[in-house]
This record gives structure tokens, C-alpha cells and sequence, in this order.
């Protein structure tokens, strides 16, 4: 096999990691499929999420390995890992423990981009927050 076509069609996985060492991970409600967040992991981060069964990511943001949930209690319990077509991306199907956001909504993704003559702005949606983020991260 051709190394595009191992990586398409092949059984091994094969995460194609960015120059920075990540790889975008989405994770979606493994009931609805609702989208709860993006994040990123390393090789670690994969490796824990693996041999766990618990999501774990790289913030690049702090620059550390972290597991969903470890200071709010909102685990991510992962159903399923699938990795996309020339595996630069994954999907992990969860069962979310509480909000996914750390702004504590149950999903990242609370805004809508709306447009009317040209112009574009955010309208809330789902945005109701299950936990005050102040409460629990101190902020």
C-alpha cells in the first residue's frame, strides 16, 4: 500500500500530528451528537484517553496535558474514538458528565453567527449555564 492509501484504508492508526505535536479532537455527545467542544492532544493526551476511557487533551493555552474534568467533575466518558480519513483529526464520542464549556454551558458552541445586510453578529443559543465558572475555577 501506498502510505496515503495505509493511512486511508489501512487498520493502524496513524494520528497525524501538526508541527506544534497536536492533532484536533472534537467531541460530541455520544447520544445526540450534539458537538460539546474542540480541543487538541499530543501523543500523550491520545494515549491516556486510550488506555483510560476518559478524554484528555493539550491546552495549548497553559501548554499542559489536562483530563476533562479534573477540577470541575465534568468528566468526559469516551463511547467511541474515530479518527477522520487522513487521520488529522479525531472524533471522540462522550458521555458528558456536566458542561463540556468552561464557561458552563453544555457546549462550546452556544452562539450563532447571524447575517442580515452584510453584516454579521452572534445571537445566543442553548446558552443556559449549568455551573458558574467562577465558583468553580476561581477565575
Amino acid at each position: 500500500m501506498s502510505d496515503s492509501n495505509e493511512i486511508e484504508e489501512g487498520l493502524k492508526l496513524q494520528p497525524k500530528f501538526d508541527a506544534s505535536g497536536l492533532v484536533t479532537c472534537v467531541a460530541a455527545d455520544a447520544a445526540t451528537s450534539e458537538v460539546l467542544m474542540v480541543a487538541h492532544m499530543n501523543e500523550e493526551a491520545l494515549r491516556r484517553t486510550i488506555a483510560s476511557g476518559e478524554a484528555w487533551y493539550f491546552s495549548r493555552s497553559r501548554g499542559e496535558l489536562w483530563r476533562k474534568g479534573e477540577t470541575s467533575g465534568h468528566v468526559q466518558r469516551v463511547v467511541e474514538m474515530r479518527v477522520d480519513c487522513d487521520q488529522d483529526a479525531i472524533l471522540l464520542r462522550v458521555e458528558q458528565t456536566g458542561a463540556a464549556c468552561h464557561t458552563g454551558r453544555r457546549s462550546c458552541f452556544y452562539r450563532k453567527v447571524e447575517t442580515t445586510e452584510g453584516r454579521s453578529r452572534l445571537s445566543f443559543v442553548n446558552a443556559e449555564r449549568q455551573f458558574d465558572p467562577k465558583a468553580v475555577y476561581g477565575e
